[in-house]
C-alpha cells in the first residue's frame, strides 16, 4: 500500500463531476487497485474514491486512476502540489475476514437452499473470488441470470457498500455485466433498505431458526 501525505487537488469526472480544491491530504493507493483520498476530518469515509478494476497512472506531480464504466470512464485526476510524505508498505497476504457464528450458519444454510433468499435460485460457488474480497454466494435466477448475494447478521449501510464494491468488480467480465445483488440479513437496517434501492440491490430478510427448522415460517393470510 502507498501512503502520499500531500497539498493537492482533485479532479473527478464520469458519471458526475466533482472538484477538491487545494489542500493537505492523504491518498491511499492499494494493491488491489482501490484509490481513496481522506481528509482529516469527516470521520473514515473518504472524499473521494475509485474502487477496481483500475488503470493507475503516477509521476512527480500527478496521479491519474482511470476505470471503465460500461461505454464512458470515470477518471480521477489528483495534482500534486507539495508532497510532505511518500511511503509505500507490504502488507502482505490480506486473510479474509472471519464471519462470526451466525453469518457462518446463515450463508452454510442459504448455500443449501437459496430459494429462501429468492424464489427459483440457484448456487453456483460459495466464496466467489474478487479483487476486492469473496462474495458469499454467486448464484443464478429463474432466468438464469447472475446473482451476487452477501450475507450479514445485521444489513447496514456499510454491507450496501460492500455488495456494490464486489458488484463493481463482478460486472467488469462482460458476460456477468448484468449481475444483481441481494444484501440477505437477519435484520435489515432502514437505511440500508433506502440506499439498496437507490443503487437497484435488492434486500431479503431472513430467519435462521427458520432456515434451521427449530420453527416454521410464519403463515400470512390474504383477506379475499
Amino acid at each position: 500500500m502507498r501512503l502520499i501525505v500531500a497539498r493537492c487537488e482533485v479532479t473527478y469526472s464520469g458519471r458526475l463531476n466533482a472538484f477538491l480544491p487545494e489542500s493537505v491530504r492523504l491518498l491511499m493507493l492499494k494493491a488491489d487497485g482501490s484509490v481513496l483520498v481522506h481528509a482529516d476530518a469527516g470521520g473514515y469515509r473518504p472524499l473521494n474514491w475509485m474502487t477496481p478494476p483500475t488503470v493507475i497512472e503516477t509521476s512527480d506531480d500527478l496521479v491519474v486512476v482511470r476505470k471503465r464504466a460500461g461505454r464512458s470512464e470515470d477518471r480521477l485526476e489528483i495534482r500534486l502540489v507539495e508532497v510532505f510524505s511518500d511511503v509505500t508498505h507490504d502488507m502482505g497476504e490480506a486473510a479474509a475476514l472471519e464471519k462470526d457464528g451466525v453469518e457462518r450458519d446463515l450463508q452454510l444454510l442459504l448455500a443449501a437452499d437459496p430459494e429462501a433468499i429468492e424464489p427459483g435460485l440457484r448456487l453456483v460457488k460459495r466464496e466467489w473470488p474478487t479483487d476486492v474480497g469473496p462474495v458469499d454466494l454467486m448464484c443464478r435466477d429463474s432466468d438464469d441470470g447472475w446473482v451476487a448475494v452477501e450475507i450479514k447478521r445485521v444489513g447496514t449501510i456499510d454491507a450496501v457498500e460492500q455488495l456494490t464494491r464486489y458488484l463493481d468488480c463482478v460486472r467488469a467480465d462482460p458476460s456477468r455485466a448484468a449481475c444483481r445483488g441481494i444484501l440477505a440479513a437477519q435484520q435489515l437496517k432502514p437505511q440500508a433498505v433506502a440506499l439498496a434501492e437507490q443503487r437497484n440491490i435488492g434486500t431479503a430478510e431472513v430467519d435462521l431458526a427458520v432456515l434451521r427448522g427449530e420453527r416454521e415460517p410464519e403463515l400470512t393470510l390474504f383477506a379475499v
